[in-house]
Order: C-alpha cells, then structure tokens, then sequence
C-alpha cells in the first residue's frame, strides 16, 4: 500500500497503481451504499402512497419524509458504535460490517409487503429498516474517509479524499439513472404498483460487488503503524469525547463545518427535487433528468475542489460555498419556478391567494400518525391549497368567522366539520351569497374541492407543470449552481475533518459530528422546510432553514475555525 514515507516528504508524488486501488475500491463500495440509502428519498412520493395510505395526502407524504430522516436520526449512533469499533480493531473490517448492513436491509425494503396488506406493522418495519440504513451509513463515510486519507501523500489529501466526496452525489445519480429506466420501460400505473421495488431489489448485486472489493483490501498504513507499535486506543468514545481539548474541536467541526456543509448539500440536491415536483409540479420522469443532468455537470467539481484545497486551504473554499448560498438561495429558486412553471408565476403575480381565517382555529399541518382530521375551516382550506400546490398567504379573520380562500376576485368559502358553510365560488364584485350548507360532509367536501378547482383553473393556477413550458436548459443551470455550491462546501471537507484529529481517536472523532451534521441538520431538512411550506403557505419559505443554519456556520467557521491542509496526520496523539 502508499508508503508513509512519501507523504513524510511533503512532496505532490505521482499516484501510485496501489493507491488508485485504494480510492476506486473505497468509493466505488461507499457510492453502493449511498445508492442503497438514496432510493428512499428518490421514491418518498410513492413510498408515500405504499407505506402510509389511510392518511390524507399532505401527512402522508411527511410521515414518508419522516420515514426518510429517521435513518438520518440514527447516523451518529452508528458514528459511536462503528467509530469506535473503526479505531479499536481497524478500517476496513468495520466498513465491511456497515456495507453488509446497509445492503441486506435495502434489498428487504424491495420485498417488504405494503399497508394494504399488513397494516400497520408495514409502515413500522420500514421505519425499522431505514434506522437499520442509518446506523450502517454512520459507520461508512469516517471509514472510507479516514481509510483513504491515511493512504495519501501530504499535499494530495483534498484531492485523493474528494474522490470519497463524488460518492454521496453519485450513488444519488445512480439511483436517479435505475428509477428513470424502470420508469421508463413499463407503464406509470406498473411502475408505482410494483416496478418501484426493482431499484431496492438490484442492491442485493451491488452489495455482493462491494463486498468482494473490500475484503482485497488491507488494512490502512497508518492504522497498521500505530497498532504495531501498540499506540492504538483502548477507550475511542473516552479519549475523543471525556477530553475537553479533543471535544472542542468536535463542537467546532460540527458548528463550523458540517452543520452548514449538510444544509447545502441537501438542499442543492434532495430538496431541489422535492422542490420540482411536489411544489412546481413538475413530471417525476422529467424533475429527475434535470437532476441528473445536474449532478453529471457538476460531479468533477468535487475533484476540483478538493485539490484546490490542497493549494489554497481548505476553509476558504467551504465558506466561500456558504456564502454564496446564503446569498443567492431565494433568487436562484424562483428563477427555477420562473423557468420550470412560468404559468404558476404568472398567477401568483396577477392573482394572489389570500386565506382569510381566525387564527385560533388553525393547526400546523404536520400530522404523521394521521389522528388528526384538520376539520377546523381553516385548516380545510390551507390542507387543500397545499395538495394542489397553490402558494398563499395568511390574513387574520375574526373569531368564529368560517375561512374564506381569495384567489384574485373569487371568493371560495371554506367549510367546517359539521358543514357549516360551504358553496361554489363568487366574484368580490358580484355580490351574490355563498350557496346553503350541504346535509353531509362528503357532499361539502366535493363541492368545496370543484368550487376551488374552478377558480384556479379561472385565475391561471396550472394543476401541473405544462412540459412544453418548462425551459430545461435554464432549470439544468440553475440546478448546476445548486450542485456547485454543494462541490465547494463538501469537496474539501474529508480532508479538513480527517486533518483536525489524531490517528489513535480519527475514525470515532471526525464520524460523529459529521453524522451530526449530515443525519440531524441535513437529514431533517427535507421535512423541516416542506412542513413550513405547508404551514405558512409560501413555497420559498422553507428556504429559510438552510439559510439561517449556513449562515450561522459561516460565522463560527470563519471566527474560530483553522486552517488544516499543513497537518501532519500521521500524529497518534
């Protein structure tokens, strides 16, 4: 394997035959296994409607999102316990365990049954698998970060560990590529029946070529060093986390590097999806060809990145990615609404929607075991704008009064659980009276739904994107600087995480507020800014929460964040 001596020299040396094994076969085994984790969210709508029926759609679809970040909740578990076990007994070995994990509980995912056919135990095992997902991932990327890192010379390491950073943006890509060919050769209603299970069901091939590629492995150099000259830890977790010096620099990583680093890159990539066809309502098939187009155009800029760091420093290329999205996350986003649904632009322009409703009766839409029914008028009003994807915002009503949706001049009235009030539109100048109450809900509900549809139809509101509308190019473009944005904060990153720790305590030390970061700050995004959305009705409100979580990360970054890329990392103290 590299030899430690090269890198003592400080020299740029060539890449050797071995260390190109060394990177091809980490990454190669680490983009599997993203590939296995990022199915999920590729699939959450219908996942949604296998997993969660019963429920209405808006809560379905977050309980699904939910679904999704609980193997993100458990990632830094899996940080600890691999972490240590990574530091303990060595690189490769515990990587081995994580992609095993990872693959059987992915290709279970393909076989399990859905709620119409075992209930509600469907709903709970699959939950039981993504946490299963996230505690494997937990012990994956410090691995293979820490595994080729140790291989590399001084002076190389931002470009042989950004190789490493390609694997998370490619094993998406992959699972974009499988979905969009199994959606394309068989019919939709096929494809969401059943055909969804053959992504999850080829893992079980990946998994067997990624474990044949790293038992070829040996064991990382500078691992091998240490533990012959018996330095190697006997307590991780103690030594990383009981020592105030070494927790410091775990706090600092995590909310001056990887807190920031998570929301941009989850928003660059999972939440522009998300973004595209559950707001925009744009085709599935065409949201995930632009995406990945996007992540095809923007992948080598990882590479790029990465071995810019190795000139420039690593810290001014991450915060320079913050930055520039901090500061251009709202424009960029409605330049894709202007590009990828022009005619939803136009009808927010010329006819706003306004819900008028007395405040008190209106609930946050967030109902992931579906007990509640949101009977309230409000809560009526705002559930229906949001399945149809119509933007809106809120205007206090008096108490008792029933809401009102205003969509330009029409007047829609809402009803309540005991069909109070409903009726079909009016025109504010017409001065006719909404239409007296139906005798049962079902019948309120109906008349409600056409009265709503007809006036967005009216005011211009597309029901979905028209796909002779949509400028492909311009959205690519914009999807590009998104994924740019994510090159720059991740590119470098492996390589400051591994630079900031000892060798006896680095794979436990750098996992866990990567994880942190990555699992809780990134992971819960998706969920977190679609039930803001969903709550204060304006689609690029839940930009917010990446905004406020970069920025604040920018500022501790910049203050007391240091520079790494001259670190000896061969230290074992």
């Amino acid at each position: 394997m590299a030899n430690i001596s090269v890198a003592d020299t400080g020299k740029a040396a060539p890449m050797t035959s071995k260390e190109r094994k060394v990177i091809f076969a980490s990454s190669l085994g680490t983009i599997f296994e993203w590939y296995d984790f990022y199915l999920y969210g590729s699939l959450a709508a219908i996942i949604a409607k296998q997993f969660f029926s019963g429920v209405n759609e808006t809560a379905a679809y977050i309980f699904a999102l939910m679904a999704f970040a609980a193997g993100f909740a458990v990632r830094p578990f899996g940080a600890l316990v691999f972490g240590r076990l990574g530091d303990m007994i060595g690189r490769k070995y515990t990587f081995l365990v994580t992609i095993l994990i990872m693959g059987a509980s992915t290709f279970v995912v393909g076989v399990l049954p859905n709620y119409a056919t075992i209930g509600i135990a469907a709903p709970i095992i699959l939950v039981a698998l993504r946490m299963l997902q996230g505690l494997a991932l937990g012990g994956e990327y410090g691995g293979a970060a820490t595994y080729v890192a140790e291989h590399a010379p001084n002076g190389r390491r931002g470009a042989y560990t950004a190789w490493i950073q390609t694997t998370a943006t490619l094993g998406l890509f992959l699972s974009l590529l499988i979905i969009l060919g199994c959606r394309m050769s068989m019919p939709t209603e096929a494809f969401e029946a059943w055909g969804w299970r053959i992504p999850f069901l080829i893992s079980i091939v990946l998994l067997g070529v990624s474990v044949w590629i790293r038992l070829m492995l040996n064991e990382s150099p500078a691992f091998q060093k240490m533990k012959d000259e018996g330095k190697h830890s006997k307590a991780p977790l103690t030594e990383a986390f009981g020592n105030w010096k070494n927790l410091k620099i775990v706090l600092l990583a995590l909310f001056g590097l990887v807190a920031g680093q998570a929301v941009v890159w989850y928003t660059g990539q999972f939440y522009a999806l998300f973004f595209l066809q559950q707001t925009l309502k744009v085709d599935a098939q065409e949201a995930n060809l632009m995406i990945a187009a996007a992540l095809l155009l923007g992948t080598p800029f990882f590479i790029i990145f990465g071995a810019l760091s190795d000139k420039i420093g690593r810290k001014p290329i991450i915060m320079a990615g913050l930055a520039l999205a901090v500061v251009t996350y709202f424009p960029i986003f409605k330049a894709i609404t202007h590009y990828a649904n022009p005619a939803l632009e136009q009808a927010v322009a010329t006819s706003p929607i306004v819900v008028y409703a007395d405040p008190d009766e209106c609930a946050f839409q967030f109902n992931p075991v579906g007990t509640s029914k949101f009977t309230a008028s409000c809560d009526i009003a705002k559930s229906a704008l949001v399945r149809k994807g119509a933007p809106y915002s809120n205007e206090a009503a008096p108490a008792g009064t029933i809401a009102q949706i205003r969509v330009g001049e029409i007047v829609v009235p809402a009803y309540d659980a005991a069909g109070h009030t409903t009726g079909t539109a009016v025109n504010l100048h017409g001065g006719a009276a909404p239409a007296a109450a139906p005798a049962d809900l079902k019948s309120a509900g109906a008349t409600f739904d056409k009265a709503l549809s007809d006036a967005l139809r009216t005011a211009g509101y597309p029901p979905k994107a028209d796909p002779d509308a949509v400028n492909h190019v311009m959205v690519v473009v914009m999807l590009t600087i998104l994924v740019l944005y994510v090159t720059m904060v991740y590119g470098p990153i492996a390589a400051m995480l591994v630079e900031m720790f000892p060798t006896r305590i680095r794979y436990t030390s750098m996992s866990l507020p990567y994880h942190i970061g990555n699992g809780w700050f990134g992971g819960f995004l998706p969920t977190t800014s679609f039930a803001i959305v969903a709550a204060t009705g304006d689609i690029y409100s839940g930009l917010w929460y990446p905004i406020i979580i970069a920025a604040a990360t920018f500022v501790i970054g910049m203050l007391f964040v240091r520079e790494t890329r001259s670190v000896d990392i061969y230290q074992h103290d």
